[in-house]
């Protein structure tokens, strides 16, 4: 077989961990290529080399083609990819990234599927929204009240402190310019989130569809845990990006974005998102092996793989 050019697929103790990698990077009308162990991107300005282990997730945009090569590695070095719309306001399909353990995903598939077990783990991400007050004995209904208060006060109160005016969210997703200013703003800004969100799903293994409050949606995880840090980190973004540059401004979606970006990178919420993430799954283990693959049996439990059971299945049958 004809041996392939450039660097070798990398060992997974070779790659970046998820929380120590650059949030993400936003492309539209590039080339991208390969390069050995780096993605090349090349457009109307020029060409530009990136090491593909430092990424989190790529989100592609309009006008972008990519080679197959390119996608190897962007596999192989465990970066998320997300095809989008223009500015990035939209998600149309996205590729899975590299995860060798079912750990986290296990233990997801349980809490999700046992009521409550479900509904714990719910309350644990209203109480970190919450963290003075205790919810633990709030139903579904009354935690999902209470959020709604919280973000619509959030959102008088960001409007008065930035005099940016606020008449209610709305996003016509056939239609992104005809929304105001801070509704532009908003939808980049939590398009940025939710990416960076799927990407820590994905890479520690969890599933981006087995969601707790959200349901029925193949990204529904990924709404439940970006809502952990929108009234912290997106909503004040937006009315901050809106409040510097005006109503009127030129792409107004793209400044958000490159805020957004950069209180990613500045707030270490890489580093915290993980942490969360294995929190409310109930992973205590930090450094928890992720190559490892074992036989499951009803009776005896988890067993050694590639083992050789002919033997034994001899012996039982004598």
């Amino acid at each position: 077989m004809e041996a392939h050019a450039g660097a070798k697929k990398p060992e997974l103790s070779e790659l970046s961990r998820i929380r120590d990698r650059v949030s993400f990077l936003y492309l539209d009308h590039a080339k991208i290529n390969r390069q050995d162990s780096a993605i090349v991107v090349t457009d109307s300005r020029g060409i530009v080399s990136i090491p593909s282990a430092m990424i989190s997730v790529l989100m592609l945009g309009p006008g972008v083609d990519v080679t197959h090569r390119a996608m190897e590695l962007i596999g192989d070095s465990g970066m998320s990819i997300v095809w989008v719309g223009e500015r990035g306001v939209r998600q149309y399909a996205h590729g899975r990234a590299l995860t060798h353990s079912s750990t986290l995903l296990e233990a997801q598939a349980k809490l999700v599927s046992n009521v409550r077990a479900r509904v714990a783990v719910a309350r644990k991400m209203y109480q970190m929204r919450f963290p003075d007050e205790n919810v633990s004995a709030l139903s579904m209904q009354e935690l999902r009240g209470k959020e709604g208060v919280r973000v619509r006060k959030i959102y008088r109160e960001l409007s008065r402190r930035t005099k940016v005016p606020w008449t209610g969210r709305q996003y016509n997703p056939e239609d992104f310019d005809s929304g105001s200013a801070i509704n532009k703003a908003l939808t980049a800004a939590h398009a940025a989130l939710y990416g960076l969100s799927y990407s820590v799903i994905v890479a520690l293994g969890a599933s981006p569809g087995l969601g707790f409050v959200h349901t029925g949606h193949d990204l529904a995880f990924v709404y439940d845990f970006a809502d952990l840090y929108k009234a912290e980190v997106t909503i004040p973004i937006a009315f901050k990006v809106v409040a510097k540059y005006g109503e009127n401004a030129d792409d107004i979606s793209q400044k958000t974005r490159l805020a957004v970006r950069d209180a990613f990178v500045d707030g270490r919420l890489l580093i915290r998102m993980v942490a969360d993430l294995k929190t409310l799954l109930g992973d205590s283990e930090p450094n928890s092996k992720t190559d490892i693959v074992n036989l499951w049996d009803d009776k005896l439990g988890l067993q050694k793989f590639g083992v050789s059971y002919r033997e034994f299945e001899r012996a039982d049958q004598s």
